[in-house]
């Protein structure tokens, strides 16, 4: 079960996602209200995570999800073209996004690091601000003050269902509620104020810094329930840039796993239902080889079992 926001006439509205379509499930509650207990309770529903694991309407969702699978005419009486709607990032104002720096030893080791084993070292985790957070197909920005190193990183986005503290690598799991895919896209040469006196954590404040522009954070195009991937690290990530495909891994590569990931941070912070954790990024990124974005670019970064997240460069508006 894969569910997506997206808006219609005005309004927004829950889906099933379905790639090419979208059911919405106010719609499909309504169509099979008889046939389901509480169904009703869907129309009301406004946030995917209440329909995913851990939710309060987890059951239903998949009862109503369940009854069109086998009403295949009624489903495809309800389904809109995706393209007649405008999809919205699925959790639409996230309590925090955490993000990894150097998950993937490949990606590590082609930005001029050497990967180290995982016992010796712990995740680098940062985090965007509210105003990256973007749609899926929306344009992203390249910034004026600093347009010429633009790059990109497509990761597996983890949704959290279930609130955690001091949760064990072991259980962690027990935790999600479902994966979308994020963008992390990056200004790579980001320098404030040129003629600066330089210090020494400027580097990393610098690199920082490159990762919080407007609109440097799609995420979507929708969540695909936990349920339905039981093994995060099993998954195929790839990215196309204007066609060309640019990034090509498995989330096995990762250094640390979704369920070490979220042991961590909650060792430190309290992860609440509809939090993200993007998971870091393979290789295949433009920095190593100079190909960075330019205003027209299209971005398709894909996640096996949850779909295509796609967006378009664009030069900055003026304020």
């Amino acid at each position: 079960m894969r569910i997506c926001r997206y808006e219609y006439n005005d309004a927004c509205s829950l889906g099933f996602y379905y790639d090419d379509t979208v059911v919405p499930i106010a719609a499909a509650a309504a169509q099979c209200r008889e046939a389901i207990e509480n169904a009703d309770a869907l129309q009301s529903a406004t946030e995917p995570v209440a329909l995913l694991p851990h939710g309060r309407l987890e059951q239903t969702a998949h009862a109503v999800h369940d009854w069109l699978q086998t009403h295949a005419n009624e489903r495809d009486a309800l389904a809109m073209p995706v393209d007649m709607v405008r999809l919205l990032r699925p959790i639409e104002m996230p309590g925090k996004v955490l993000l990894l720096a150097g998950n993937y030893a490949a990606h590590v080791r082609e930005s001029g690091e050497v990967a180290v084993e995982r016992a010796e070292t712990f995740p680098y985790v940062f985090m965007k601000p509210p105003t990256t957070f973007n749609d899926p197909n929306a344009s992203v920005p390249i910034p004026r003050v600093s347009p010429d190193h633009i790059d990109y990183e497509c990761e597996l986005g983890v949704v959290i269902g279930k609130r955690c503290k001091h949760v064990a690598e072991a259980n962690a799991l027990d935790h999600v509620a479902g994966y979308l895919v994020v963008n992390d896209i990056s200004d790579r040469c980001y320098r404030p104020t040129p003629n600066r006196k330089e210090r020494k954590k400027d580097v990393f404040f610098d690199w920082l810094h490159g990762k919080w522009h407007d609109g440097f954070c799609p995420m979507g195009p929708c969540v695909a329930s936990s349920r339905v991937i039981p093994d995060p690290q099993s998954l195929t990530l790839t990215q196309h840039i204007n066609g060309v495909l640019r990034q090509n891994a498995s989330t096995a590569r990762m250094i640390f796993p979704v369920a070490a990931v979220i042991a961590f941070i909650s060792q430190s912070m309290t992860l609440a239902p509809g939090d993200v954790i993007a998971t870091g990024t393979p290789e295949g990124i433009g920095m190593p080889t100079g190909q960075y974005l330019r205003s027209g670019d299209t971005l398709d970064a894909a996640i096996e079992n949850i779909g295509i997240l796609h967006n378009v460069m664009t030069e900055a508006e003026a304020s």
